[in-house]
């Protein structure tokens, strides 16, 4: 008898019960791969690793439990009837039947993720909790080029950038924004929401390329999930601040918003045309100024006599006003994570601007505080009106 027989019916124990292959998996709920990998993602379930993997280290597991989680989902039978549905669409246009084939499209089954939503998010602190990945992935499509006939639809897109805006208003009316850091692959944001701190990256304002080497099935899931997060979150937040839901999202009324206080307030802020302007109009009013540009719908024009800073890009500035200062976009984001507003003498236009500081690293407990982060350290003091001892000298008893 070979060593490894097992009598037939005879019940599976240990790891050969708890977990199954993803192959047997497919086959055990009678759905195809991609209909598989999104109820995964929709519902949360993740490939695990067993201590033996008893079908090969090959194979991809998941929990037994897992898949009968699923066995259970309505959306199942949801996604069953879309597939049904696109058979008969299908074989309607392969017979030439076009007028059969637009009555189909037009009773396409649809869905909603609302029952999901709230299944895994039983409280709206969980919800926050897993905002961070949900927020970079709605500001990544909300950057995408809109264009009909590519891989994702139009819709998804204009949706994705309403979410952003909408969740950009909500942080800059509250000023819960705390950091801010710009890096090669995008501006790092972390805010702070109901207790719960939340960090997300958003792309660059430049132009975005759809690759060949990105499942974008994959990344529309993801997508189609979080939208319905950000939207549920959205609509919390809003109604806790007393704001109807949607918001109408005036840039001008968000850059004249009489809650602007704190950190810019009387500051009269005006960005030249070459400057991140989306970023900036996010994290000025979030931080109390008040801010304008070059185009329609700004509030004041550059020649307005009150600006106070003007925010520039570019090595030189051909016309000069005396009544302002003309600094470098890196100067308002380092007064943010500093908390006080910095001298602009080393963020002028035309020079170089100090070290760019992550307000991400802990310098102490990496062990190596940058120059440029002590002198910060002895301003923030200075504006406390405390008094630090200088570099290597020892404070006395």
């Amino acid at each position: 008898m070979p060593k490894h027989y097992r009598p037939p019916g005879k019940k599976k124990e240990g790891n050969a019960a708890k977990y199954i292959t993803r192959t047997k998996a497919v086959h055990y709920l009678q759905v195809s791969l991609s209909t598989f990998r999104k109820l995964c993602i929709l519902k949360g379930i993740f490939p695990r690793e067993p201590k033996k993997k008893v079908e090969g280290n090959h194979k991809t597991y998941y929990h037994m439990k897992d898949i009968l989680f699923l066995a259970h989902e309505p959306l199942l039978e949801k996604f069953r009837d879309i597939r049904a549905h696109k058979k008969k669409v299908k074989k309607a246009l392969a017979r030439k039947n076009r007028e059969l084939a637009d009555r189909l499209l037009n009773r396409e089954p649809t869905y909603k993720l609302d029952r999901l939503i709230l299944e895994r998010y039983p409280t709206f602190v969980d919800a926050l909790r897993d905002l961070d990945d949900c927020l970079t992935m709605v500001h990544l499509f909300a950057a995408l080029p809109a264009v009909e006939g590519e891989r994702i639809q139009v819709e998804r897109i204009h949706n994705c950038r309403r979410l952003s805006h909408e969740w950009q208003a909500y942080i800059s009316r509250t000023h819960s924004l705390r950091k801010t850091f710009i890096s090669v692959k995008g501006i790092y944001y972390q805010a702070e929401v109901e207790g719960q701190k939340i960090t997300w990256l958003t792309p660059h304002a430049l132009q975005q390329v759809l690759t060949d080497d990105v499942d974008f099935n994959v990344m529309l899931t993801f997508s189609e999930f979080y939208v319905a997060l950000l939207g549920f979150v959205n609509f919390k937040l809003y109604h806790s601040i007393n704001v109807k839901y949607p918001p109408i999202l005036d840039p001008r009324l968000e850059a004249l918003a009489a809650e602007c206080r704190n950190l810019f307030r009387n500051f009269k802020i005006f960005l030249s045309r070459e400057v991140p302007r989306e970023s900036l109009l996010f994290v000025i009013p979030a931080f109390g100024g008040v801010v304008s540009w070059e185009g329609d719908g700004s509030p004041f024009k550059e020649s307005d006599e009150d600006i106070t800073h003007q925010i520039v890009d570019r090595p030189t500035q051909g016309h000069v006003f005396l009544s302002r200062e003309y600094v470098q976009p890196q100067w308002g984001m380092y007064c943010i994570n500093a908390r006080i507003i910095l001298p602009t003498e080393k963020y002028l236009v035309g020079r170089v601007p100090p070290p760019h500081l992550s307000p991400f690293v802990d310098n102490e407990a990496e062990g190596y505080i940058p120059e440029y982060a002590e002198t910060i350290k002895r301003l923030q003091a200075a504006a406390k009106k405390q008094v630090l001892p200088m570099p290597g000298e020892k404070v006395k008893v």
